[in-house]
């Protein structure tokens, strides 16, 4: 049977709990696989076919030891501008629509995820379903295709998951039940209290009137906990606090940053920080342009804050800046857009940092993953060696100077200075000691290589069992 993980609301933590749910199967032999019909987000990955979907169903996908699939996301929002998201159904774009447009497909985008899910659930044991957002959005009930219609359609137990973090628990989980619709409400088989911080102890009491008063066993509270997976989306960048590192990296925050997530094993080696476009630079050791789903309109952000000048008088001083995907493009010399990335055609000068062009010419993306080779050119590229990652873009860079990989990317004279189009360089254990080894010689600063700390789908898997009634679990799933 499956399961349905359902929320109170927006950052609960579902899309944790679901990876922990599924390591927990697989640890038991039990072949599992995650779902989620709708997904609003601009983290994404590249499957081994080339397929887009969420970052949170990849991640999933690898604790329940398999491979993603486009039909674990069969549908996802990439938030644009002015109201407009790109979708991309299963796996390939679809088309750009307002989301009043949207709504009017709710029924055959239904259909399409009621059948990428009866596809998984013909191949595993078990499929663990996360919804979106909260459940209990009444005025969305009869669009709400990753809740509810959904619910309505499978007909599987539900699972409820409050942020016990953010106050009002009580309310959220009486509330959330008391107002789903009464064909679904007798599906809520469990409540999971989540992110408390304190003595767990504390809240025997408020477990006892929360079952009183919903008549739905709580199954566990679980602590807050420091576990090394990726973030959905940019809700989570509020919650991140750098570290006391001495080495310190800005990561420019514009409006429409994507795939956040490249920079999870850079946090753990350096002092990490998510910065406004106004910020001061002057304070950090490296800055960095991370990707981004609107190329051109954040270039503007940049330049109408002025940072485009101190990114570049940054540079000037001999500290690396570095360019990930739309970071990579802006730092060229123009971009080139035929009114795909806005809404005219216009060419925008670049940052000039790097001796490229890039010209957004067709609405064609590029999804692929990627093992490239770093040049041994510069203090950083040299140390870097072989990388794993994935291409997500549109857009193409004609690059006139050095390359920064083999096939692919650029770098400026000197070598610190650089970018290139592959997702997940600092996911690799030699990039993030490349580049923190250079910054701590040049500080003169002892440096340690990072280290992976354990598998963390085990460590989740061990969290949860420590804190959850995982037989009970186990039973409602029917396994």
């Amino acid at each position: 049977m499956s399961i349905m993980i359902l929320g109170s609301s927006s950052h609960a933590g579902k899309s944790t709990i679901v990876a922990g749910i599924c390591r927990i199967l697989a640890n038991r032999g039990i072949a599992s696989a995650p779902f989620k019909s709708q997904n609003m987000s601009l983290n994404s990955y590249v499957t081994g076919l080339g397929k887009e979907i969420g970052i949170a169903q990849a991640v999933q996908a690898f604790a329940a030891r398999t491979f993603p699939s486009e039909l674990m996301n069969p549908i996802l929002l990439k938030p644009k501008s002015n109201g407009v998201s790109q979708v991309v159904l299963l796996g390939e774009p679809y088309k750009d629509v307002k989301i009043t447009d949207y709504y009017q497909e709710t029924d055959e985008l239904l259909e399409k995820a009621v059948a990428a899910y009866e596809t998984l659930a013909a191949s595993y044991e078990t499929v663990v379903i996360e919804g979106a957002g909260g459940a209990a959005e009444v005025n969305l009930y009869e669009r709400d295709i990753a809740n509810i219609l959904l619910a309505k359609r499978l007909r599987l137990p539900i699972i409820l998951v409050a942020d016990i973090e953010r106050g009002g628990v009580f309310a959220q989980v009486y509330g959330t039940i008391s107002l789903l619709p009464d064909d679904v409400r007798p599906l809520v088989k469990g409540v999971i209290i989540n992110k408390f911080r304190g003595d767990v102890s504390l809240f025997d009491e408020g477990r006892k009137i929360l079952e009183e008063l919903t008549g739905v066993p709580v199954l566990g509270v679980v602590p807050y906990a420091d576990i090394d997976i990726p973030d959905e989306d940019s809700l989570s960048l509020g919650d991140k606090k750098a570290s006391d590192s001495p080495i310190k990296i800005a990561i420019l925050r514009y409006s429409h940053i994507a795939n956040f997530t490249d920079f999870a094993l850079l946090e753990r080696a350096a002092a990490v920080s998510y910065v406004e476009p106004s910020a001061d630079l002057s304070g950090f050791d490296c800055v960095i342009l991370p990707g981004s789903k609107n190329t051109v309109e954040d270039l503007e952000e940049l330049k109408a804050a002025g940072a485009d000048v101190r990114i570049k008088e940054f540079a000037a001083a001999g500290k690396p800046v570095i360019g990930i995907c739309g970071g990579y493009q802006m730092m060229g010399k123009t971009i080139f857009d035929a009114a795909f990335e806005g809404t005219i055609s216009k060419e925008y000068e670049g940052l000039g940092l790097l001796d490229i062009k890039t010209g957004f010419l067709t609405d064609k993306k590029i999804t692929v993953q990627k093992t490239r080779v770093a040049e041994s050119y510069g203090p950083i590229l040299s140390r870097m060696g072989t990388v794993h990652g994935y291409e997500i873009h549109a857009g193409v860079s004609a690059v006139f100077g050095n390359s920064a990989f083999a096939d692919e990317g650029a770098v400026a004279e000197g070598g610190l200075v650089f970018g290139t189009y592959l997702h997940g360089l600092f996911d690799n254990a030699s990039a993030v000691d490349a580049l923190v080894s250079y910054l701590s010689e040049v500080r003169g600063l002892p440096y340690e290589p990072v280290a992976e700390k354990g598998d963390p789908y085990d460590n989740l898997a061990r969290h949860l069992e420590s804190c959850l009634d995982v037989e009970k679990l186990m039973e409602i799933c029917g396994v």
